[in-house]
């Protein structure tokens, strides 16, 4: 039985595969007319097993080409004469076997050719490329460079002045015919001089998430192969909150259809998404380590990704910028319509709230009052049903009662503080009712959605940041008519107020036939010594 592939390349004969069939065939058509193609994605986003695959298609029906593919991630910390000695060692290794039925090509020539090959730097790389090129006339080679990134800094210059002589050169009689360099970080991030462009020929060529039909195609090769049967919702619920990711899709399969133990007769429901929902939140998967291990690196991205989910701030994506490009590179903003920075992926986003909260921000004690519930299972009625208002007006006079400490959570941004005292409060009331929490990525409109679901019901939370009563008030028709998409009666405005006036407010309006509870709670309270 097949299974869904999270280690690595996956292979058609042993794991679920999405057959990107459109991709395939535009990059071919791009193959075919010679094009020194390049393509830089974050990683885990299916660029090997794609190329490989799209290696297989041209080799199978388009005999006129001799297509291989390198893998330069070896070649990291090496120099440049290191490099070139292994490169030309694999060339030549992935050209034999390429050749291996290819009746038509003078094979016994070609070895020999091949065996007295030594590269020592990219002058003796592009004269190995022209005379192989004469002996396959009429043959075209593609050669597809893997793990470009691993390149040595100090041979890239040269390498790609090389490949731009040949680029320019007859097209005809040019070897390599066609090239395809992927990677994750673009060339002009591999450490180069950018005032010098060596390879101002290349054609771009974007490798996007799952669309919704692709994460379909997937969970249908499953349900073909195995009868048991994903229910619609479960299926549009991993494309909504994985953004598409191929990694998070697929392991969202591996959970749900191998660790959870969920009987093959038995129908994949939204209760059973929910758990692995959670499962990936708190998980320390390959793909969520390289995120945070990345987003660790630099402390200013913490108040560039925060002030684009929390604040509502407006940044031109502008890869020019060096924190977009890296925070681009890692997959974790793209650009939207509007030609901003948008953090598309909602697992990634509440991945990174848990990670800049302090681990321990030395308010839970202020959580309850003396006379008040003693723990979060007192905001559940004996009848199961969740207590959002009062739970809400607990952390609105939480805020209050704590007063000036929330200025000292550790390493916080004061800005963000709000918000991550409210998740932080939330997250430990819904683990510990057996809820689930999701978080909705910002549409542009200034807010963070929280979506809490407990035995079926929806518990919709919006916050916003205080920025006049214009926008306060817009804010509500806004959510009413989120609500109104959700199928909710109910719903929560969490305003936060960091302005110096601040005042406290609560009420409940109804906007569009949907009841909103509105809390202003001002953050930026006074400290002792400030005051008369």
């Amino acid at each position: 039985m097949k299974s869904f592939g999270t280690f690595g390349p996956v292979f058609p004969d042993k794991n679920y595969v999405v057959s990107r069939h459109d991709e395939r065939i535009d990059f071919i058509h791009r193959v075919k007319e010679g094009r020194y193609i390049v393509l830089f994605a974050p990683r885990q986003t299916g660029k090997t097993t794609f190329f490989r695959n799209a290696i297989t298609t041209i080799r199978e029906q388009e005999t006129e080409y001799l297509p291989i593919q390198l893998n330069f991630e070896k070649f990291v910390d090496t120099n440049t004469n290191r490099f070139y000695d292994a490169f030309g060692k694999d060339i030549c290794k992935e050209i034999n076997s390429a050749i291996m039925d290819r009746e038509e090509l003078p094979r016994n020539q070609i070895s020999k050719f091949l065996n007295s090959v030594t590269l020592t730097d990219h002058i003796s790389m592009a004269d190995f490329f022209y005379d192989f090129g004469k002996l396959i006339q009429g043959i075209r080679l593609v050669i597809i460079f893997d793990e470009f990134d691993g390149i040595p800094p100090d041979a890239l210059r040269g390498f790609l002045h090389s490949l731009r002589h040949i680029y320019l050169s007859h097209l005809g009689h040019r070897c390599p015919y066609s090239v395809g360099i992927v990677g994750v970080k673009n060339i002009t991030q591999l450490n180069y001089d950018r005032s010098i462009s060596p390879f101002n020929i290349q054609d771009e060529f974007k490798l996007l998430n799952f669309t919704l039909e692709q994460v379909q195609e997937l969970f249908a090769q499953y349900t073909d192969e195995v009868g048991q049967e994903i229910d619609t919702s479960v299926i549009e619920a991993i494309h909504k909150y994985s953004a598409g990711q191929p990694f998070l899709v697929n392991r969202f399969g591996q959970i749900l259809t191998e660790e959870m133990n969920i009987p093959k007769s038995e129908i994949i429901q939204m209760d059973h998404f929910n758990v692995s929902y959670k499962q990936i939140l708190k998980e320390s998967n390959t793909n969520i380590s390289h995120l945070t291990g990345n987003i660790r690196n630099d402390p200013r991205f913490e108040r560039f990704l925060m002030g684009i989910a929390l604040n509502g701030e407006n940044r031109r994506f502008n890869l020019d910028n060096e924190i977009i490009s890296e925070l681009a590179t890692y997959g974790i903003i793209a650009e939207d319509e509007n030609g901003l920075c948008a953090v598309h992926n909602p697992i990634y986003l509440q991945r990174l709230i848990q990670l800049f909260q302090p681990l321990i921000n030395g308010l839970e004690d202020q959580y309850f009052t003396e006379d008040g519930p003693h723990d979060f299972k007192e905001f559940v009625t004996a009848g199961g049903q969740l207590q959002m208002d009062t739970l809400i007006e607990n952390f609105r006079n939480f805020i209050s009662r704590a007063g000036f400490r929330i200025l000292q959570v550790p390493e916080t941004p004061q800005e963000f503080v709000g918000q991550y005292l409210l998740f932080g409060y939330l997250d430990e009331y819904v683990n510990l009712i057996g809820a689930t929490m999701f978080l909705e990525v910002p549409t542009g409109r200034g807010r963070a959605d929280l979506i809490v679901v407990h035995k079926g019901r929806k518990y919709i939370i919006e916050t916003k940041i205080w920025r006049s009563e214009k926008s306060y008030q817009t804010g509500k028709i806004q959510l009413a008519a989120y609500m109104k998409n959700e199928n909710a009666k109910e719903g929560y405005y969490i305003v936060f107020d960091y302005t110096e006036k601040s005042i406290s407010k609560f009420e409940t309006d109804t906007v569009d036939g949907v009841v909103i509870h509105c809390y202003v709670i001002p953050v930026l309270q006074e400290r002792p010594s400030k005051r008369s």
